[in-house]
């Protein structure tokens, strides 16, 4: 058995462990950090983000004119959360996210040399509910690829002193207790097939969710869903399989609202999966029509992406077949098309400015070409009849009925050829209001219709349910110390010497979302739970 020893233990070696790290290291702490994946794979899913960040009252909103404030980012947050009057340390969480995002995340990044684009997206507005008033999502320049880049080019030096150790292939399975406090952890080096032991005078847990393990997802699928759906992709992590959740517990740690997942409506099979049931995010077409398994539209509302992304997933979870089509043409695709993440986004992940521009004005044609010739959840066809067969010949079922589906096109496209003053239509309407925004203005067609020859030829794409994150996770303080279980009177008492920041602790207090997040959360609450963490270790005061 192999032995190391360090003042902390950070265990995952994404955003959040990486986070924790620099700061801690930055005050002399020596780190050891253990991570069960392979070098190259070092920052976990924030390498193959998008890069947004949540972000309050910055130099960017203001240039658009958005007068953002904490306060109305407060009241957006709480509004999507819809907290019960249980989620006293979640609530917590969020009141000092928003009001400390600015100092301790956006300048932060700034100050480590992390650019943005000047745009700032605005995504989840709201549907039923409010949510963002504000553009908020902040998109790094370079993706999340450049902000893994740049912490690791500011871990390196502490890896070469011997003040960073840091551990690939290590498979933590145990946290270790002893005289009260927690003292360690154990696992098993799974290169060398032998077991090790950590020690340090506290311990970060940093693993991440739960949502790379499908089959744990559908045990702990929200009740109010129904079933789960047969066929869930996996656009997390295997390793993110909760395993470490269950270590806390085993040490008297409280684990909450793991039924409360952020799952995405539109994912498709990864055209080279890395992993079995890899899936995609798709940024779901706006102007693309939305229908079941038969070739119905859903609704009422209809169903259109940058609202409520909870809501899509649960109309599609009521349907008696959990998948949906989106049903477009080349046009639509050629412009509003796009894939979450920085492997899809090469301008953008590799900073080539004039490529980027070039695609905002002219759409990403190449995108789509490659979509259709190497993901087999798109289809093409030069009519509705064809298009219809192609369905239900990649589904291998007769569900599709074309009559249905043409009826469906047909009734959007009349409504859109009468004129914007008769738009009697709730998808168009939100289509109009993403307009206004100029952040969206070059990315949305202006009223498309779905048959029109002229933007053939026809496409469809099969889109499943896919897991991203996990919202509930490890209760914490708000020094990121892990509470017990409460006891009889409800009192939790802290465990000493153990920590969890980022996803493992629900992005902090064990689900700082709620059943919502305003995007960008996710990210921003890696860094901040890693700093806030850092600081409390050292007994550094922010």
């Amino acid at each position: 058995m192999a032995y190391y020893d360090a003042d902390v233990v950070i265990v995952g070696g994404g955003l959040a462990g990486m986070v924790t790290a620099l700061e801690l290291l930055r005050q002399g702490g020596h780190v050891v950090l253990l991570e069960r994946d392979r070098p190259e794979h070092f920052g976990g899913l924030a390498r193959l983000s998008f890069g947004g960040i949540f972000l309050v009252d910055t130099p960017n909103q203001r240039l658009l004119g958005a007068r953002d404030t904490p306060e109305q980012a407060l009241k957006d947050w709480l509004s999507f959360a819809e907290f019960g009057p249980e989620d006293t340390w979640p609530r917590q969480w969020a009141e000092a996210y928003v009001y400390g995002c600015r100092p301790d995340v956006y300048e932060w990044l700034r100050g480590e040399g992390i650019r943005f684009l000047a745009v700032v997206h605005w995504v989840e507005r709201g549907l039923f509910r409010p949510g963002n008033s504000f553009p908020r999502f902040h998109m790094v320049w370079g993706t999340g690829y450049e902000l893994v880049r740049v912490l690791k080019e500011k871990l390196r030096p502490y890896q070469h002193s011997g003040q960073l150790e840091v551990y690939f292939h290590h498979h933590v399975q145990e946290i270790l207790t002893g005289e009260g406090r927690v003292l360690g952890v154990r696992g098993l080096d799974e290169t060398r097939e032998e077991g090790f032991e950590a020690m340090g005078r506290a311990v970060v847990v940093a693993t991440g969710g739960i949502c790379g393990d499908i089959e744990r997802v559908k045990r702990e699928w929200y009740k109010p869903w129904g079933e789960p759906p047969a066929i869930i992709l996996n656009g997390s992590h295997p390793f993110a399989n909760g395993e470490l959740h269950d270590a806390v517990r085993e040490v008297g740690g409280m684990v909450t609202h793991l039924d409360k997942m952020w799952l995405y409506a539109a994912g498709v099979h990864h055209p080279r999966p890395h992993f079995p049931g890899h899936g995609l995010s798709l940024v779901p077409p706006k102007s693309a029509l939305w229908v079941n398994y038969r070739g119905e539209r859903i609704g009422d509302p209809p169903l259109v992406s940058g609202f409520d992304t909870r809501y899509l997933v649960e109309r599609i979870c009521q349907q008696e077949k959990k998948y949906s089509w989106q049903i477009l043409n080349w046009k639509i695709a050629r412009k509003e098309l796009a894939i979450s993440g920085s492997e899809y986004n090469p301008a953008v992940k590799n900073k080539q400015f004039l490529r980027f521009l070039r695609i905002l004005l002219r759409g990403n044609p190449e995108l789509v070409q490659e979509m259709v010739a190497t993901c087999p959840d798109f289809v093409v066809a030069q009519s509705v009849e064809e298009l219809a067969d192609a369905m239900n010949a990649r589904a291998g079922t007769s569900d599709v009925d074309v009559q249905v589906l043409a009826e469906s096109i047909r009734d959007y496209d009349r409504t859109i050829r009468r004129g914007r003053r008769y738009h009697n239509d709730d998808q168009l309407r939100r289509i109009a209001h993403l307009r206004q925004y100029r952040g969206d203005r070059l990315r949305t067609c202006a009223f498309q219709p779905i048959e029109d020859p002229s933007a053939y030829p026809l496409l469809a794409i099969r889109a499943f349910i896919l897991t991203r994150k996990s919202l509930g996770g490890i209760q914490t303080d708000l020094a990121c110390r892990v509470l017990t279980q409460p006891d009889a009177q409800g009192r939790q008492q802290v465990i000493p010497g153990l920590y969890a920041v980022g996803e493992a602790a629900g992005f902090g207090g064990g689900g700082i979302h709620g059943l919502r997040a305003l995007e960008g959360t996710f990210l921003g609450s890696c860094i901040f739970t890693g700093r806030k963490a850092a600081q409390a270790i050292t007994g550094i005061r922010s």
